[in-house]
């Protein structure tokens, strides 16, 4: 019922802006301060459409539910907020769904690599029926999953060569996150895949202990890695999401019409967050371009020799979320709009 409620609210969104509160219902808004954390900065993307989320959440609440944002991981790591959410000393956060595998296998359905091609088909696949699936498996361990927001599709670079076939892996000590189906992805194709956090990776590339790492454009020009780096390779081999997430032990504690409050306003946040991450990530591209790098698109026909190739990690994947999730990710994926 619970998520039936929540498919519910998301899909009345779909027709615009804020739904008003009538007289009635807004006898069913307490005052509330909903304590959201995050893990970037306030000037980020992800600042940005959390600024837009406590906003929202503000003006259809008549100023009862305030929102109260925490940048920088201030809160605590992703793990630490997930925690949080669960035990119930923490409202809301948005985060990677790569750390929520450890509390529902069945978001390691998101970190399989070539799974998407676009935007498009990403969008279509997380906003319907199985994306919303994976998000309620969350419910049994303690958390509730609104929408998905956007981290961006991954790319890579390095100092060696440029990556243009798969052979052009061998040899290149690549970072990757400390992720086991990346780190088999890397290796299937050839890579000497490194795991190594993202804290200790700039220097780690500036003094050539790794050649080369993959992230989204954005990360790549604000982390400054055309310092460091020669060559940016367009692959898109992995679409990181974004989720936002409430502790449902709170959730379960809000009248329906702070619920739909809530609701309405991530799904807003998150069409405004999706928009802005593509035209930063646009913009990083040219960006990187400026700054020096040499840029080059990996072809349909290298992407699907890579794909092939990586076939053991994704394997792991669906001995992880089990065939049936998978083929009805595949088949959703099918009706994406082109």
């Amino acid at each position: 019922m619970k998520s039936l409620l929540i498919a519910a609210l998301a899909a009345a969104t779909l027709g615009g802006s804020l739904v008003a509160v009538s007289a009635q219902a807004a006898d069913d808004i307490r005052p509330r301060m909903i304590r959201f954390g995050y893990g970037l900065n306030e000037d980020s993307n992800q600042g940005r459409a959390a600024k837009l989320l406590a906003e929202e959440v503000a003006k259809a609440s008549g100023g009862k539910l305030k929102m109260r944002t925490f940048a920088s991981a201030s809160l605590g790591s992703d793990d630490q907020m997930q925690n949080a959410l669960i035990g119930g000393a923490q409202e809301m956060m948005v985060g990677s769904t790569a750390t929520l595998v450890g509390i529902a296998k069945e978001m390691a359905v998101w970190d399989t690599p070539f799974l998407f091609i676009n935007e498009k088909q990403a969008d279509h696949v997380l906003d319907g029926p199985v994306g919303r699936q994976v998000m309620d498996a969350l419910e049994a361990k303690g958390m509730v999953g609104l929408v998905y927001w956007e981290n961006g599709f991954r790319n890579l670079t390095n100092n060696v060569r440029p990556i243009e076939k798969m052979e052009d892996f061998n040899g290149v000590k690549l970072r990757v996150m400390p992720n086991p189906v990346f780190i088999d992805t890397f290796r299937q194709m050839g890579a000497n895949a490194v795991p190594l956090p993202f804290s200790e990776l700039f220097t780690a590339l500036e003094t050539k202990a790794v050649d080369g790492q993959e992230n989204p454009y954005n990360t790549i020009l604000s982390s400054k890695f055309y310092e460091v780096q020669k060559y940016l390779s367009v692959t898109n081999h992995v679409y990181s999401p974004w989720i936002v997430t409430a502790s449902k032990r709170w959730w379960d504690g809000l009248s329906k019409t702070e619920q739909e409050i809530i609701m309405q306003a991530a799904v807003k946040a998150r069409d405004a967050e999706r928009e802005d991450t593509r035209a930063e990530a646009r913009e990083a591209l040219a960006a990187i371009r400026e700054h020096g790098m040499q840029i080059n698109e990996v072809t349909p026909e290298e992407v699907a020799r890579m794909r092939e190739k990586a076939k053991p990690a994704i394997q792991t994947v669906i001995d992880t979320v089990g065939q049936p999730l998978f083929d009805q990710v595949q088949a959703e994926i099918a009706k994406a709009p082109q």
